[in-house]
């Protein structure tokens, strides 16, 4: 039994429309992220980000790196708001130079001109992806 061309036309037709909405769903199920994870993640994303600006903006405000960036003349001001313009990578990788500077300083580790050296190269590296940013 052998189907004109308009019969098999309508016969994949029908085939289709029954194949279609079955497969859409199954990929749907698969791919698509529920909104609440895609809510936590952001909540997330932005809490970490709150916590390395704060963490960042103590290790600016300490009296030794205050003493240091005043040495060089650079405003620490503009370094802490130039601090908020980086992109959250980073934002992330000054984070952990600074906080590694915090506790080498803390353990004694560094001396002063060392500190200054640290404090000189990460207030430059801030400047620079805000310049390089715009």
């Amino acid at each position: 039994m052998f189907l004109s061309q308009g019969g098999m036309r309508n016969a994949v037709v029908w085939m289709l429309s029954a194949v279609v909405p079955v497969m859409t769903t199954y990929a749907a199920g698969n791919h698509v992220v529920p909104l609440t994870e895609l809510h936590q993640r952001a909540v997330s994303a932005s809490e970490t980000r709150q916590t390395r600006l704060a963490g960042l903006r103590k290790f600016f405000s300490s009296t030794p790196v205050q003493e240091a960036l005043r040495a060089v003349r650079i405003d620490s001001g503009q370094v802490q708001q130039a601090v908020a313009l980086l992109s959250d990578e980073e934002l992330a990788r000054l984070a952990a130079r600074a906080d590694k500077a915090q506790a080498d300083l803390a353990a004694g580790a560094l001396n002063n001109q060392q500190l200054t050296y640290i404090v000189i190269a990460l207030a430059t590296a801030v400047i620079i992806l805000v310049i390089v940013a715009r």
